[in-house]
């Protein structure tokens, strides 16, 4: 095995390992917190879950075989399967992003009207279009056999195998999918979070303004204090960049390299280096296990449920250690009564 093989295995490794883990524990903390379930934002982070997890379970082992094996387990009707789901999952969770910025959008912008504005009715009809959207691609590629083993990704996807018959109209596809799914949710999350970093910057500003007019009155405040003020105004406004970056860059980070290696493949005559197209792959898989992280784990809200859940278990893990060990010396010291009532029964000799 090459080093760049070993390495790509590796990363496939810790991003399977890594996207499970984080799925399930948003999953975990969904079920136990009902606050969580009573929010619109938990319908769509629940079906982004549950395509990144589904995504971490089928497709991404297949492409750690691929790379290890250069091949696919099981047979064409089973790469077709999982050809089938890669393309449905991808295309789901990036609506479901797009949808999880609009609510943000509507809950910065117009925070008075937002429960009218956006109701559980909302969100389950915006979930139903992504998964209308999501099926009728993925079901397209199926009937056409535009699904199959990508020697390129080493994995079940979208491949042209009927290369000569069919090649501009698998060309239009892919420019229309990615145009309707990549292209879209870019614009959509480049539109709605900007507008969220205008509004947190005018709030922000508005504080500075307030804290300096109070720090002009405090004529006697220690220095320390004002500069502490200073520097939180500007983590303040630091923290708000920060975030719309995140949300913004993993999505383009991630999907940008694929989405252009596969426009640009339909349009070249010599193929691209495999290592290349494995690499694009992981870094589009690679944002199922920051998803978890972006959108739930690092709010307030799942860390806190996060910490009560191992509290709890933390404390049933002591009361049964103690139950234990009392039944333990409940035990022992009825051995011990018994052992002093057959002495006292025993006859003196």
């Amino acid at each position: 095995m090459h080093t760049a093989e070993l390495a790509l295995s590796l990363l496939l490794v810790l991003i399977i390992v890594v996207s499970l883990l984080s799925n399930v524990l948003v999953l975990i903390c969904f079920l136990y917190n009902a606050e969580i379930r009573k929010q619109v934002p938990g319908l769509f982070i629940l079906n982004l879950t549950f395509c990144n997890l589904l995504l971490s379970a089928s497709s991404m082992p297949l492409t750690l075989f691929g790379v290890l094996s250069n091949s696919h387990p099981g047979g064409h009707v089973f790469c077709q399967v999982v050809g089938f789901l890669d393309t449905f999952l991808t295309t789901n969770s990036m609506l479901s992003m797009a949808a999880l910025s609009i609510d943000r959008w509507v809950a910065v912008v117009f925070p008075l009207s937002y429960h009218s504005r956006i109701r559980h009715r909302d969100a389950v009809i915006a979930l139903a279009y992504t998964w209308v959207h999501s099926l009728s691609f993925s079901v397209v590629a199926a009937c056409l056999s535009w699904v199959g083993y990508h020697q390129l990704y080493a994995s079940c996807t979208l491949c042209n195998v009927r290369a000569v018959n069919a090649k501009a109209q698998f060309a239009i596809y892919t420019l229309v999918l990615h145009s309707l799914t990549f292209m879209l949710v870019s614009v959509v999350l480049c539109v709605t979070y900007l507008k969220v970093l205008k509004v947190a910057r005018f709030h922000c500003k508005r504080i500075d303004v307030i804290t300096m007019q109070t720090l002009v009155l405090l004529v006697d405040i220690h220095p320390s204090v004002r500069q502490r003020c200073l520097e939180e105004q500007k983590r303040r406004r630091q923290r708000a960049t920060h975030k719309i970056s995140t949300f913004i860059g993993t999505f383009v980070i991630c999907f940008s390299p694929y989405v252009i290696t596969r426009i640009v493949e339909l349009f070249m005559t010599e193929p691209f280096n495999p290592y290349w197209g494995v690499l694009c792959k992981s870094l589009a898989y690679s944002k199922a296990a920051c998803d978890p992280f972006v959108y739930s784990l690092l709010r307030h809200q799942y860390r806190k449920t996060c910490s009560d859940i191992i509290n709890r278990l933390m404390k049933c893990s002591s009361l049964n250690g103690s139950g234990l060990q009392q039944e333990n010396g409940n035990i022992v010291r009825s051995k011990e009564i018994v052992k002093e009532v057959e002495l006292e029964a025993r006859p003196a000799d």
